[in-house]
C-alpha cells in the first residue's frame, strides 16, 4: 500500500565518488573520537542504492563492515538511525518485523503499521530477506506471534496478495459496502470476518470506491464503524487498512505525531518512518503533517530529540534534491 509516484528526501548524489566517501568515513571513524558530522553528511546525502555500494567498498578497502564500524563507534538511537541507514529496504523492514515479534511480548503497534502500509512488492521483499536473514519463513514466525481475529488479518496482509487491479467496479463496492454494513451496523454482535476477507483483500482503487458506497448506506464512516463495533488490536489495524487506503502518508504523518506525542519520545517510531519512507514519500509525510497538526515536522523533530539525532534528522527533512515541485514543498518549510 506504498504510495506510488510520491515524494521523497534522498535522491541519488549526481557524480557519485564512492572511493571519497568510503575516505571520508575511515578518518571520520578511525581518528581520535567520531566525527559525526561527517559521517551524518555522507549517509543522509546518498540514496540507499548508493549506500550499499558505498558499504562495499569501504569493506573491500579495510576488511571490516561499515555496519560493524557505526556500531562499534556510536550508541543508542543515533547508532540504531545510523545502521538503518546502510541497511537494505527490505532488509530494514525484516529487521523491524524480528524485533517486534523476539522476546516476551509482541509489538504488535508496529507489525500494524508495517503490513498496513506497505505494498505487496515491499512485503514480498521483505519476506525473502526475513528467509535470508533467519533461515525461517516469515509467515511461518508471525504465526506463532499473532493470534485470533488480529493475527488472522495480519497474516492475510503479509501474504503480500492483495488485488492489485486498478480498475474499479462499481458494483462490487456497493455490494461490498452492504456486506460490511450488515457485518457490523447493522446486526447485533460484529461477523469480524467479512470486515477482515475485504478489507485485506480487495484493490486500493476499489476499496476507495467501497469507503464511498459505505458512507452513502451507513451515514457513517467505515473507520467510524469499525472504531464503535471493534477494540483492541484487530480494530487498530483494520483502521490503519483503512487510512492507508485513504492516504498512506497521512497515516504515516499521524504515527509519528503519536510517537512524539506525551513525556516521552518513541524513537524507533521515529526512525523507521523517517528512514523507510525517505525515498518514498517523506515530502508527502511532512506535507499532510502541517495539514493535521498546524506546524512544521521539521519544529517538531527539533523540539522532541537530541542533538545528534535532531542534526540528521533535519538533513533528512531538508534534502530535497528534485526541483520539481520544489516551490510547493518550501511552503510547508
Amino acid at each position: 500500500m506504498s504510495n506510488e509516484g510520491g515524494y521523497g528526501t534522498v535522491k541519488d548524489k549526481p557524480n557519485l565518488k564512492v572511493e571519497e566517501d568510503v575516505s571520508a568515513l575511515r578518518k571520520a571513524i578511525e581518528g581520535l573520537g567520531t566525527t559525526e558530522k561527517t559521517i551524518i553528511e555522507v549517509l543522509t546525502q546518498r540514496s540507499n542504492a548508493q549506500r550499499q555500494l558505498i558499504a562495499k567498498a569501504y569493506e573491500k578497502a579495510t576488511g571490516r563492515k561499515l555496519v560493524a564500524d557505526l556500531e562499534g563507534d556510536t550508541h543508542g538511537d543515533f547508532e540504531d538511525l545510523l545502521v538503518a541507514l546502510v541497511t537494505p529496504p527490505a532488509v530494514y523492514d525484516c529487521h523491524e518485523v524480528i524485533k517486534a515479534i523476539k522476546g516476551a511480548g509482541t509489538t504488535e503497534c508496529t507489525l500494524t503499521e508495517i503490513f498496513a502500509s506497505r505494498s505487496n512488492r515491499q512485503i514480498k521483499a521483505m519476506s525473502e530477506a526475513y528467509l535470508a536473514e533467519t533461515g525461517k519463513s516469515m509467515i511461518h514466525d508471525l504465526q506463532s506471534e499473532v493470534s485470533g481475529d488480529y493475527g488472522k488479518a495480519l497474516l492475510i496482509l503479509a501474504e503480500g496478495k492483495r488485488d492489485e487491479s486498478t480498475n474499479v467496479d462499481a458494483a462490487k463496492a456497493k455490494a461490498d459496502a452492504k456486506a460490511l454494513y450488515e457485518a457490523g451496523e447493522k446486526k447485533w454482535g460484529t461477523d469480524e470476518g467479512k470486515f477482515i476477507d475485504i478489507l485485506c483483500h480487495r484493490s486500493i482503487p476499489q476499496l476507495r470506491q467501497t469507503l464511498v458506497e459505505y458512507k452513502n448506506i451507513s451515514k457513517k464512516t467505515l473507520q467510524e464503524s469499525i472504531e464503535s463495533e471493534m477494540s483492541g488490536n484487530l480494530e487498530e489495524l483494520l483502521v490503519a487498512v483503512v487510512k492507508c487506503v485513504k492516504n498512506v502518508p497521512a497515516y504515516l504523518a499521524e504515527r509519528l505525531f503519536k510517537s512524539m506525542k506525551g513525556a516521552g519520545t518513541t524513537e524507533s517510531t521515529l526512525t523507521r518512518i523517517l528512514v523507510s519512507r525517505s525515498e518514498v514519500d517523506l515530502l508527502d509525510i511532512r506535507a499532510e503533517y502541517k495539514k493535521l497538526f498546524g506546524y512544521s515536522l521539521y519544529s517538531q523533530l527539533e523540539v522532541r530529540t537530541h542533538h545528534q539525532k535532531l542534526y540528521l534528522m533535519c538533513l533528512f527533512s531538508l534534502n530535497v534534491v528534485s526541483l520539481r515541485g520544489l516551490r510547493h514543498w518550501t511552503r510547508i518549510l
